[in-house]
């Protein structure tokens, strides 16, 4: 029987999880559902029967921009602003230059400045091809004024900067009228497939072609066929077997295993084909750069790489404003298989309809489809028990010290691997809980098994195991309280390792799959926080194993309180080059001990600060963000002393007439140090649906802390 990569050591393979994206023979695509009545359709996404939509789409500009720019029709802009002049200045200047100019028309038309700038054109045509009075002289004169009108108007222009006038207050309402767009050569137009006819598959391309412009294709089938021809030029598929799918199926080729082309809902902008999903617009202010003032502000993989961690108040959008999109996005990115996902959060929390999920696991429902694996899939008994060590005691090694996970890992392997020698299989909750609270049935039965199958080596483990039940720093105690947490009726159907149930297990981000946890936090908090921890660590644990890196996986865990933990953190440190992420979010970093704070921040690449921070918070994010040099300029008013009767007499004059002494003003400008944002700003400076966002890419490259408006 085919393993699904689920749950190769629990023996059930039911539902195979997606596999990625190729050209090996699938099923044929199932038509897409109608969209229920009033959803509001996606931008930039779905086209219209013929496929104009798609094309336009496809065919707009994404130039090259600075770390998360919507690159999406983007239009660059200077990276640092130029000298702006007031409007008023700006438009009385200009009126004035338009005087003067018809000033000087007007004295040069009229003759009161005498005949003297009409000598050019006497000397210019020869009385014998003009006489005067003639219709050719009539026409040269007034060839000659319109010449004389323009070099004029030019000279005034120039002082009154109309050029300028145009481009502030006239361009930018001409440039809103949409323009139509001609289509590129075959060789530069991206509906056309240039990479597949420069290999030689010129006929996948035509079909390809045909398809974008009937309206059979989308964004999401565009990006999923994008991505198996990248596994053909890896030498990973044939271009035979490539070219027959596309034949046969054309957009509809390649498919994502669950037969599913599109979310069946979208409520965030995505680009498929640059990989961002849209948060808001980059607030036009003094201390953002210029670069980014306007510009849309979006998060793709190469920056979820480097994992994105948002604090904020209840109600300031962590969920609805960045979670939800970024998952979104990476369900999007797991359909065109790109991406494997996992969202973690509390039931009802609007992480996504169940049906934009592959699997969905509903922790304490009985009418949950999935289980969770509690050992992550595994069959080592030390990698199980790293991984449940931290997941139970991770978060108790500072207010305990004898609970480090190091001891922890140990005893539970003392456990783990003798009860798998005898049965076959991990022990469950129940079982687990009874070996570590030492009672003697379930231990004398497992020596009897040891000792029938003559394993020594194991009998001496779990000899250990007995003699340290008596010591009073034992750490047995600790993780039997930890486990009874799980060890409650509502979780009765759960956690089960005897083979009757369907657990998932996070081996399989081996594949694109789209996965939804849902954690009971109502009267079950304790025990979410764990399950949490647990789904961290066997993320972290996975995915630095994997074969193939380019398919991007992340974790989004919507409520990451009591979560971080020191081996967490050193987890988020290696994803980065796992090519994986994390995507957290905590209501107060008081959420973090202490001494992880820093690190956590310091592991992050891309940390967000939503308004209603507090003072306390916003000063670790001023500290990681650090400083930066500003001009300081100071203004000084001295006051002028007149020496002489007539400049008293003057002074004097003045007073009376401005109620204010006549002064001088000194300005010094000098280079100071100082915090890009501080923790009062970030306080009380961010408006409301605003955050403060520093982002780094994979590659290195970063951008300073913005003011986004989320809402935009």
């Amino acid at each position: 029987m085919d393993s699904d990569g689920r749950r190769d050591t629990r023996g059930t393979h039911a539902n195979p999880v997606p596999r990625p994206a190729g050209p090996p023979e699938v099923p044929a695509v199932p038509p897409r559902p109608a969209r229920q009545p009033g959803t509001p359709p996606a931008p930039a996404a779905p086209p219209p029967p013929d496929g104009s939509a798609f094309l336009t789409w496809l065919r707009t500009p994404r130039p090259e921009a600075l770390p998360g720019v919507w690159r999406f029709g983007h239009r660059p802009r200077p990276e640092e602003e130029p000298e702006r002049i007031p409007a008023r200045q700006l438009l009385s200047g200009a009126l004035i230059a338009f005087l003067v100019g018809w000033l000087i028309w007007s004295l040069l038309y009229n003759g009161y400045l005498g005949g003297w700038w009409m000598l050019p054109l006497f000397a210019m045509l020869p009385e014998s091809w003009a006489p005067p009075g003639t219709v050719r002289s009539v026409i040269a004169g007034y060839v000659w004024y319109t010449v004389v009108a323009l070099v004029i108007m030019v000279g005034v222009g120039r002082l009154g900067r109309w050029d300028e006038v145009w481009r502030r207050f006239f361009a930018p309402r001409l440039s809103k009228r949409p323009e139509r767009q001609a289509a590129p050569p075959p060789e530069e137009d991206p509906a056309a497939w240039p990479a597949l006819r420069a290999a030689g598959a010129v006929d996948a391309a035509e079909r390809l072609a045909a398809d974008a412009r009937s309206g059979l294709m989308r964004d999401v089938d565009h990006a999923r066929i994008a991505r198996a021809w990248q596994g053909v030029a890896r030498g990973r598929h044939s271009l035979a077997t490539f070219t027959g799918a596309v034949l046969s199926q054309g957009a509809g080729a390649c498919p994502h295993p669950s037969g599913v082309r599109d979310l069946p809902s979208r409520q965030a902008r995505h680009d498929l084909v640059t990989g961002q999903v849209r948060l808001g617009t980059t607030a036009d202010d003094d201390r953002n750069p210029y670069a980014y003032r306007g510009a849309g502000l979006a998060l793709g993989p190469d920056l979820l790489g480097t994992s994105l961690l948002a604090v904020g108040p209840a109600g300031s959008g962590k969920t609805g404003a960045v979670v939800r999109p970024v998952a979104e996005s990476l369900c999007l990115h797991a359909l065109a298989g790109r991406a494997a996902v996992v969202v973690v959060g509390a039931a009802g929390a609007g992480l996504g309809a169940a049906d934009a999920y592959d699997v969905v696991v509903r922790v304490g429902n009985p009418d949950s489809v999935y289980d969770l694996d509690l050992y992550g899939g595994t069959t080592d008994p030390d990698e199980a028990a790293a991984v449940l060590a931290e997941a139970l005691v991770g978060d108790l090694a500072e207010p305990h010290p004898g609970s480090d996970s190091r001891r922890s890992t140990t005893v539970l392997a003392q456990l783990l691997g003798p009860f798998r020698a005898v049965h076959g299989r991990f022990p469950g909750v129940p079982e687990l809980r009874q070996l570590l609270d030492g009672t003697p049935g379930p231990l004398a039965e497992l020596r009897q098994g040891l000792q029938e199958t003559g394993q020594e080596s194991l009998l001496r483990e779990l000899d250990a195991r007995e003699r340290q039940m008596g010591h009073p720093g034992d750490v047995g105690g600790i993780l039997a309280d930890r486990v009874a947490l799980l060890d409650r009726p509502a979780f009765a159907s759960f956690f089960d390792t005897s083979g009757q149930s369907r657990p998932f297990s996070l081996k399989a981000l081996d594949h694109p799959v789209r996965v939804r946890i849902d954690l009971p936090e109502r009267g079950h908090a304790d025990a979410s926080r764990i399950l949490a921890r647990l789904v961290l660590a066997q993320f972290t644990a996975s995915v630095s194993v994997r074969e193939d890196r380019s398919l991007f996986a992340c974790l989004v865990l919507d409520d990451a309180s009591g979560v971080v933990t020191p081996e967490a953190v050193r987890g988020v440190q290696r994803l980065r080059s796992a090519g994986a992420g994390v995507v957290l979010t905590l209501r107060t970093l008081d959420d973090v001990p202490r001494p992880l704070r820093g690190p956590l921040l310091g592991s992050i690449g891309c940390r967000m600060a939503l308004s209603g921070l507090t003072p306390w918070d916003g000063q670790d994010f001023a500290e990681v963000w650090g400083k930066e040099w500003t001009e300081a300029r100071d203004v000084t008013d001295r006051q002028i002393i007149a020496e002489t009767p007539a400049g008293k007499a003057v002074h004097m004059l003045r007073r009376v007439i401005t109620g204010k002494a006549p002064t001088a003003r000194a300005v010094t400008v000098r280079q100071v140090e100082r915090e890009r944002w501080s923790a009062s700003e970030l306080a009380h400076a961010v408006p409301a649906g605003h955050a403060v966002l520093s982002l780094t890419t994979v590659s290195g490259d970063h951008a300073p802390p913005l003011l986004v408006d989320l809402r935009g």
